[in-house]
């Protein structure tokens, strides 16, 4: 799914120039789950906005899906994020003015989709979510966790290939937190790739794998033999309406 070789980014203010990223190579096959972790200042944020196609690199290769994602230019770029990639942000970063089901239409407005198919799969992502009874509020009439499900529901609902999570729980409490952690499992073990920035090692324990940086560089690559087990939203009659 991602394959990058020595992804490097420089920013120049003035005459200094400082290395937010140097060197970094790794891949991440379909259907993995991998966390980043890393203080502040150590590339993770640059990293995924690599990742994400809403930056470029100053030198490196960056495969995502089978595109060489690195040297295309902004409409494109724009294009394949739509397409391929789902955002999840810590401040959910919903429309206030919109409601949940129009939020997560959002996606599907940009990429052409006709309305009456927009709604019904923004209906069906925010079933999955367990959020159905929800779809008129807006974001200050739901909680912090509901936001977040709206949030997650609006990056899946165009099937990206990849789903990348940026500090998903960092406004929320413990409880919430593991309530998202386990809806980011259960996708995973679904099928979804996900990589997920974090700098909470529980959290970043969830995954299957993490990637730690510092000062720029990938310093370590941790398997995680068995993943903490977050409490999941989806309960056994739900998932059996949905296999239905």
């Amino acid at each position: 799914m991602i394959t990058i070789e020595n992804l490097s980014k420089q920013y120049i203010t003035g005459d200094i120039q400082v290395s937010a990223l140097q060197g970094v190579s790794f891949q991440v096959q379909e259907g993995e789950f991998a966390a980043i972790m890393g203080t502040s200042g150590s590339g993770k944020s640059t990293l995924m906005n690599l990742l994400g196609l809403l930056d470029s690199p100053t030198e490196g290769v960056y495969w995502l899906d089978g595109i060489e994602a690195a040297s295309l230019g902004e409409r494109e770029r724009s294009r394949i994020r739509n397409l391929k990639i789902g955002f999840v942000f810590q401040a959910f970063n919903l429309l206030p003015r919109l409601t949940a089901l129009e939020n997560v239409e959002l996606p599907m407005v940009y990429a052409g989709v006709k309305p009456s198919e927009r709604r019904e799969k923004a209906m069906q992502a925010l079933e999955r979510m367990g959020l159905a009874e929800r779809y008129r509020h807006r974001p200050h009439e739901l909680s912090g966790g509901q936001n977040q499900r709206v949030a997650i529901a609006r990056a899946l609902v165009n099937r990206p290939a990849l789903l990348l999570a940026d500090e998903p729980t960092g406004a929320l409490d413990t409880s919430t937190s593991s309530e998202i952690m386990g809806v980011f499992q259960e996708l995973n073990r679904g099928g979804a790739t996900i990589v997920l920035v974090t700098h909470e090692p529980e959290i970043a324990r969830c995954a299957g794998r993490i990637l730690h940086l510092s000062d720029g560089c990938l310093v370590a690559d941790e398997p995680v033999a068995r993943p903490n087990q977050a409490n999941g939203v989806f309960d056994h009659d739900q998932r059996q309406v949905e296999e239905r």
